[in-house]
């Protein structure tokens, strides 16, 4: 019984990573395309912890610490290019 509801949330998360692929191929502006590869990071994250629910391991719970955190940074420095233009300031206080 176990197995069949982690299977059931394996497919509604494979669901939402392809709705966040559409909005992330046809997003009308770039916060959208940022929202929606942060929702994947998000998604792909609670599919590996079910799938090592779904196994009965923890050998890949590094991945799942590793993912989160290059998602956490690559969201905050998508958002920074789009509120200032550019990730790495160029140290004029001009």
């Amino acid at each position: 019984m176990t197995t069949f509801f982690l299977s059931a949330a394996l497919v509604i998360l494979a669901v939402a990573v392809l709705g966040c692929a559409y909005r992330l191929i046809a997003g009308p502006s770039r916060s959208d395309r940022i929202a929606a590869l942060d929702t994947i990071g998000i998604n792909l994250l609670a599919m590996i912890a079910v799938f090592c629910m779904l196994l009965d391991t923890q050998a890949l719970m590094e991945i799942i610490l590793v993912i989160g955190i290059l998602t956490f940074i690559g969201t905050t420095v998508l958002a920074r290019y789009i509120e200032r233009g550019s990730v790495i300031e160029d140290g004029d206080d001009r």
